[in-house]
């Protein structure tokens, strides 16, 4: 859902890119606070693929942003 928010994957009903980037933020952030509430429950490979995800989203999301971040 991040991605399609993002813009880089495009929206499954209408088959196109949309773009919302509050409602991608208020995604990532979600994500970071599972990471953290998680911490010590997940396996290293899922805390690996977790890491990896929010690494790409929130790069992403600063691209988009052109290189700021409110």
């Amino acid at each position: 859902q991040a991605s399609v928010s993002l813009g880089t994957v495009p929206n499954p009903a209408t088959n196109k890119p949309e773009e919302d980037l509050n409602q991608a933020k208020f995604l990532i952030d979600t994500l970071g606070m599972l990471k953290e509430k998680t911490k010590g429950n997940l396996t290293q490979d899922e805390s690996n693929l977790l890491d990896n995800l929010l690494y790409e989203l929130r790069t992403q999301y600063i691209s988009k942003m052109g290189g700021t971040v409110k």
